[in-house]
Parts: C-alpha cells; sequence; structure tokens
C-alpha cells in the first residue's frame, strides 16, 4: 500500500478513499465517512448561531416537498428544477436544501449566478473550474470534462445550478447527465420552464408565493427587526402586503427601505410605490424582461397595461392581427413566469410583475403623450384635453368614470397613427360616455384593431370607416377587430360591397345600439368572425340568411328579432346562443337540433312557456322543456358538457331523482363506475329570485357539483357538473345541463372506488331568504346508446 498522501497537515481523504478501495476496504471508508457527515452535522446544528434575521420564513413544508422529492430512489440520476418569477425565493431554498443534505455527498457544489458569471469574458470556464474543484476536492484539477467526469461517473454528487437563463450554459458546464450516478441529485433553479425540459429535469416544483402570516412575519423581520408590526403600524403593514404580494425580496427591500421611518414617510412611499417600482425590485424584476425580443416584449407590454384578467381566445387573435406571433409568444411568457393561464383561460399577471411592465413604458419618456401606451386616467386626461397625442401612443384604456367629461378634438386620432387599442369603458354601473365629440376627421382609426367605445357619441363611425363599412376603396385594418359597446352606431343598413373589406374581422360588438336595424347579407360569411353581439339591438328585427359561417357566440338578447332563419343549423361552431330577453321571439327552428357544438341556450327573461318549435310537418306547440330532448339528447351529446335556461317552476318527469330544495341524494351499487353503460348526468333544477330580496342588477354563480364517496384515502374527487353566471329574473326559470364523463374523471374513479354520493346546486353570494335559490331540482342517468336506459 502506498503511502496516505499528506496535504498542508491533513490527510487527504479521497486519496484515503482510492487507497482503501484498492484493499477491498472501500465499504468499511464509505462507512466511516458517513459517520464523520454525520457528527459534523450534528455540530453545525449545534454550534449554529440562531439569528432570528436570518432564517428563512413559511418554507417548512417547501423544504420537506423538495427533500422528499431528492429522496425517490431514480434509475437515472435524479434532476429537480424549481422555477418561478424572480425574487420568488428559487436561490433561497436551494441553498437551504444544499447546506441541510450535502453532508450525506461525497462530492457537493453550489454555483450560484450562473446567468450572470456566464456573462463575463471567460465565466462558463470559471464555473466548469470551480464545480469540478469543489466535487473533487482538488484545487488544481485540470479542466476536462471527460476526464473529470469519468471521476465523478464513480462518485455521488449533489451540484445546484442557480439562475439558469438557457440549455446551453449547463450543456458547457456538464456536458451531459449521463455522466453521474443515479444517486446522484442535480437541483436547477429558473425563471424559464423551457430551460429544464430541455435538460429533461425529473420534476420542475413551482415556486409560490407567501402566505400573508408568512409575508407579514417576513416583512416585519427587516422592518421593525422583529415577528410582527409595531402597535400602530398593522394598516400601513397590510398595505405594503397587498403591493408585494407574497413575493420574498419585495418584502425584504420594503421592510429595509421602511425601517424606523415615520408614519407619514410609510404612507408617502406606498403611495409612491403605486406609480413607481422601487429600483431594487424593478432591477431583479426585469432581467426577464430583457430576454424577451421585440415581439415577446410587446405582448408582454399590451397584456400588463390592457388584458389582465381578459380570455386568452380574443387577445390571441388581437396579437396575430398585429403580427406579434401569440402562439410561441405567449408559451415563452408563461415558461419564464411572466404571466399565466387560469383554470379559466384567462391571463393573470403578478401585480409586481404590472408595476414592472408599467414602469418600463413609464421610462420611455417623462411626457405622457410620447409613450406608446396609456392607461392612468390622469395622463389620458391631459392628452386628450389638450389634444397632444402622438404617433408613439400604440394604446389608450380609459376608465370613464374616474375623469371629468372630456371634449375631444375632431382631429385627436388622426395623430396617433400607430393606434392599435383603443377601449373607453366605465367601471360604474351605470355608466356614461364622458368623452365628447362633435365628429371625427377621415383617417382616424386607420390601424385600430381594438375599438371599445361605451356610449359611442356619434351617429355613424367616422367617415373613412363609414367608407369602408360602404366597401370604397379605402382600406383599414380596422377589419381586424372590432369591439364598440356603441349606443348610437349605425343608421342605415350597410352596404353588402363592406364584406371584401371586413374578411378579417374577428369580434364584432355593436351592444346597445338604439338605431341599428338590419345587417349586411354576407355578415355571417365571413371567415374569421367568431364573435357577434348585438345585445340591446333593440330595433333589429331580423337576421340575413347564412350560407357558411365560423360564428362561435352570437349573443341577441333584448332585440326585436321575431325569427331566427331557416338556415341556421349552417352555424356549426355556434357553442353559444343569447336569446334571453327577445320578447317577440315567436318560434325556434327544427334545424337548431342540428348545431352540433352548441353547448349554452339562454332563454330566460319573460318568454313563453308555449314557444313553438318550427318543423317543417307543421307539428303542434311543443313545450320549452322538450327543447332538451330536441338540442341535446337526440344529437348523441357532441361536446362534453352543455346548460340551458328556460322559464318554467316543474322538474320534467323523466328525472329519475327528484328533491325538494338544491340537495340530492343518491344511492348507487359500489360498482357505479365500472358500469361501462354509465356516460354521465343530467341535471335540472328550478331556480326563483324575489324583486323584494335581491337587486335587480345583480349576478350570481350557479354550480351543480356531483359529491362522492371513496373507499380509499385518496383525496376528494367530486366533481363539478357545470357553472354559469345568472342573474335576477322575474320568474321561476329551469336550469337544464348535461355533464359526460372524461377519461381523466373515470380514472380517478377507477383508482379510489368512488360511489356517487349525492348531488348538490349552489349560488353564491349565498340568498338569505327562502323566497330565493334552488327550489327543487333532479338528475337523470345518462347511458351509452346502446342502453334503454338513457332516458
Amino acid at each position: 500500500m502506498p503511502p496516505l498522501e499528506k496535504r498542508k497537515g491533513k490527510l487527504s481523504l479521497h486519496h484515503l478513499s482510492f487507497t482503501l478501495c484498492s484493499s477491498n476496504h472501500h465499504k468499511i471508508l464509505t462507512c466511516f465517512l458517513h459517520l464523520v457527515n454525520h457528527i459534523l452535522k450534528r455540530l453545525d446544528e449545534v454550534f449554529q448561531p440562531r439569528d432570528n434575521k436570518n432564517q428563512l420564513v413559511g418554507v417548512e413544508s417547501t423544504l420537506e416537498e423538495i427533500e422528499s422529492l431528492l429522496g425517490v430512489e431514480w434509475k437515472y440520476v435524479y434532476a429537480l428544477g424549481i422555477w418561478g418569477i424572480g425574487g420568488i425565493g428559487k436561490t433561497a431554498i436551494a441553498r437551504a436544501i444544499f447546506d441541510k443534505i450535502s453532508g450525506d455527498f461525497e462530492g457537493s457544489c453550489f454555483l450560484e449566478n450562473v446567468r450572470d458569471e456566464s456573462q463575463r469574458p471567460g465565466g462558463l470556464a470559471c464555473l466548469r473550474q470551480k464545480l469540478l474543484a469543489n466535487l473533487l476536492k482538488d484545487k488544481n484539477v485540470m479542466p476536462y470534462i471527460d476526464l473529470n467526469f469519468r471521476r465523478l461517473s464513480r462518485m455521488k454528487v449533489l451540484i445546484v445550478f442557480d439562475d439558469v437563463t438557457c440549455f446551453s450554459q449547463l450543456e458547457s458546464l456538464i456536458g451531459s447527465l449521463d455522466w453521474f450516478t443515479p444517486v446522484s441529485r442535480i437541483i436547477i433553479t429558473t425563471r424559464n420552464k423551457q430551460v429544464l425540459r430541455n435538460w429533461g429535469v425529473s420534476k420542475i416544483y413551482e415556486m409560490k408565493a407567501l402566505e400573508y402570516h408568512h409575508a407579514i412575519e417576513l416583512f416585519s423581520r427587516h422592518a421593525f427587526k422583529q415577528n410582527h408590526p409595531d402597535v400602530g403600524y398593522e394598516e400601513l403593514s397590510s398595505k405594503v402586503m397587498k403591493y408585494a404580494q407574497g413575493v420574498p425580496l419585495a418584502l425584504k427591500v420594503l421592510g429595509c427601505f421602511l425601517h424606523k421611518r415615520e408614519k407619514e414617510v410609510w404612507e408617502s412611499a406606498i403611495n409612491k410605490l403605486q406609480r413607481i417600482l422601487h429600483p431594487s425590485i424593478l432591477e431583479v424584476l426585469k432581467t426577464s424582461y430583457d430576454d424577451l425580443d421585440d415581439k415577446e416584449k410587446s405582448i408582454f407590454l399590451d397584456v400588463d397595461c390592457f388584458f389582465q384578467g381578459e380570455h386568452v381566445n380574443p387577445i390571441m387573435k388581437f396579437f396575430n392581427a398585429s403580427g406579434f406571433y401569440p402562439e410561441i409568444g405567449i408559451s415563452v411568457l408563461v415558461d419564464k413566469s411572466l404571466i399565466a393561464i387560469d383554470s379559466h383561460k384567462k391571463i393573470t399577471m403578478h401585480d409586481l410583475l404590472q408595476e414592472l411592465g408599467r414602469e418600463i413604458v413609464r421610462q420611455e419618456s417623462i411626457n405622457p403623450k410620447n409613450r406608446s401606451r396609456l392607461w392612468h386616467h390622469e395622463d389620458i386626461y391631459e392628452v386628450l384635453t389638450y389634444n397632444t397625442g402622438t404617433e408613439k401612443i400604440e394604446g389608450i384604456c380609459l376608465d370613464m368614470s374616474r375623469v371629468k367629461e372630456i371634449h375631444l378634438n375632431p382631429n385627436t386620432f388622426t395623430k396617433m397613427r400607430k393606434l392599435r387599442f383603443l377601449k373607453f369603458y366605465s367601471s360604474s354601473f351605470n355608466g356614461e360616455n364622458k368623452c365628447k365629440v362633435s365628429y371625427l376627421q377621415d383617417l382616424g382609426f386607420a390601424e385600430v384593431k381594438y375599438l371599445h367605445w361605451h356610449g359611442y357619441p356619434l351617429k355613424s363611425l367616422p367617415s373613412n370607416i363609414e367608407q369602408l363599412w360602404n366597401g370604397v376603396k379605402h382600406y383599414s385594418k380596422l377589419n381586424q377587430l372590432i369591439h364598440g359597446a356603441c349606443k348610437k352606431l349605425i343608421a342605415k343598413t350597410p352596404n353588402p360591397t363592406l364584406i371584401p373589406h371586413l374578411n378579417k374581422l374577428v369580434i364584432l360588438n355593436l351592444r346597445g345600439s338604439k338605431s341599428l336595424k338590419s345587417l349586411p347579407a354576407g355578415i355571417f360569411n365571413l371567415e374569421f368572425l367568431t364573435e357577434l353581439d348585438l345585445s340591446g339591438c333593440s330595433k333589429l328585427k331580423r337576421l340575413p340568411e347564412i350560407s357558411s359561417g365560423n360564428v362561435g357566440q352570437l349573443f341577441l338578447s333584448g332585440t326585436a328579432i321575431e325569427e331566427l332563419p331557416s338556415s341556421f343549423e349552417l352555424l356549426l361552431r355556434l357553442w353559444l346562443l343569447d336569446l334571453s330577453d327577445c320578447k317577440r321571439l315567436k318560434s325556434l327552428p327544427s334545424s337548431l337540433c342540428k348545431l352540433k357544438s352548441l353547448g349554452v341556450l339562454i332563454l330566460r327573461g319573460i318568454v313563453e312557456d308555449t314557444l313553438r318549435i318550427q318543423h317543417t310537418n307543421h307539428t303542434p306547440v311543443v313545450r320549452l322543456q322538450e327543447i332538451w330532448q330536441e338540442v341535446w339528447l337526440n344529437r348523441g351529446f357532441s361536446m362534453g358538457k352543455g346548460h340551458i335556461v328556460l322559464p318554467g317552476n316543474e322538474i320534467p318527469k323523466w328525472f329519475e331523482f327528484q328533491s325538494v330544495g338544491s340537495f340530492i341524494t343518491l344511492e348507487m351499487p359500489p360498482d357505479f363506475f365500472n358500469n361501462s353503460r354509465v356516460q354521465g348526468f343530467a341535471f335540472s333544477a328550478i331556480l326563483a329570485f324575489s324583486d323584494r330580496h335581491v337587486d335587480c342588477g345583480r349576478w350570481f354563480s350557479f354550480s351543480c357539483e356531483l359529491k362522492v364517496k371513496t373507499t380509499k384515502d385518496c383525496g376528494t374527487h367530486d366533481t363539478r357538473l357545470s357553472q354559469s353566471r345568472v342573474n335576477y329574473v322575474e320568474s321561476d326559470h329551469l336550469h337544464f345541463g348535461y355533464y359526460l364523463f372524461c377519461e381523466e374523471d373515470f380514472n380517478g374513479f377507477w383508482k379510489c372506488n368512488c360511489i356517487p354520493e349525492a348531488v348538490h346546486f349552489n349560488v353564491f353570494p349565498p340568498l338569505e331568504c327562502q323566497c330565493c335559490g334552488v327550489k327543487k331540482c333532479g338528475i337523470h342517468l345518462l347511458h351509452t346508446p346502446d342502453s334503454t336506459n338513457s332516458m
């Protein structure tokens, strides 16, 4: 045996390991090393200073979960990705995990700030040298990947790559995960989920914001040097909590910033934060924005200033019309944690990221007229009142309830040649138009793709758009997307020749127009038209015949429509039809049952219960309740669920389970979900309001939920069969619907041996009086078509 190597008075444990391994004593050495590491770890815990200010807050469950994930046995090396927005605590969590478990590994390394270090000259080479030196415990190691990683392939190692921005950084540092043994562990923190996908990580852990009680504790440790706010500062601290939204970075920065300052200074600082993001927070968050390309930056700023909380589908069409390639752009923003798409397909964004985007726009110019996007009512009021708009402005979003009356100059919008987005709306219930103008000059709105003007003040659109409407040569990109809540829009019949010029129209909203009497003959034939809103067009009596169309949503509530065209069946993609308050509607075409995509049919509001369903053989009047069978049961349920609202106060007799009130108890056999004939549920409920107890303008959420019991402890598998918005109506109304179980439902039911137990109908907010709410309800089992029990 060669002599033991001695370096600076210490034995080299790595050399000792190699020597004893050669003498078949590797197992003894491994046990010895584990014992030494365990003792050192316990000594660290005993002698480590218990400085309350430096401890992490609210991460105990996160640490336990991540540690559990890393403890899973894996066929290959286990790589864990920790993903989230800047400042959310990814690095802190990774460091805490590393400090806790690194002693269990033969070699370990925490590579901080990979993003910043890799951008320096020779930065990646320095990081690789540091990585190998730490893992092999040899400062003089030669930076040859193949040679050194062969040595590492026999070791149990732990590596943390902190703040990785692209796949090539990891590739340059370690080449491949194939070098490592299955007992090794790799942790990668990043703001970009695509990096983790490219690297093939075993699990992606998303960092969440701190809960309120943990957030206030972390903030207090920096602001008050204790775990709670000082007396008298509770309300001010709550305002900071609302602003920081549980992001640790913001809580620490603001806590330090406000430490030992007077209340008046707190108030001033909090008010300032509503308009200007703190520089230290801006610096961290902005790096994600800087990594975007120009199209992605435009999407981010548009979402930030205009589309927060909006449904993603129409917004995608707007971005397509703007030439922003939203399919990839939205995906990139989601992967980089800059936006999110919730379960309702709405675009959401953390409040601090919204402040980031708005600060970026504010920094474009000290003068609002030279900024690309305007959203603050004071800035917009100044620009419009003094007519100082410029071609820099691409979008304006004004809540008119927050300003005094504005008298626009007729040439206001001709100065804004790049204007793509214009929205004048009112957040108040009975808001009025406060943007007054006698007329608008030509060439306004030449690039507008989104136009929403509540209470539009003119009898017609600007002449250049009117020419577009009438098919004259001038071509405007307004045809991409019109969304106008216009009170007085078009007083004459539009010329059919406009159709070739509107072939890219996506959304047409003429809600509330009191002058519109008819539509152009080819309006439904527009290839890209997906939403047509004519609600409140009280003089509109008929619709043109249809030869084809892709309209998915058609709103006709409050119109004077007397009948639907016989060609209505050609709207094959129509999934929502709103005929509420159509008091002159005399009949529905029999072709309605051929609309395979129709999922929502709304007929509420003083319609006759004996409304006729037209048939070619002139069959007698049919009760509205039988529309259920016409529209859905006889067409084979082409959609997974559907909902219809009709006047009525009785549950149809063919619902085998019925009950008074909002709850039905079901008695089903243990093998209910193993029965291959079971397809889903049809449900019905009578919903009633009282004008003495409910505000006429109030909206409610109405839902139907299936309750199941399980024979295994594997969490809840209750299923929401339906959820919709309802508002006050004078008479009782019958809500029909159906829900077909999908493969995911069945898999969950089978896995946990679920048995249907009850169905609950719920109205939220709750109705306090007994004369309101769900009066009766019913359930009907749906089976496969070959079953005789389907009806």
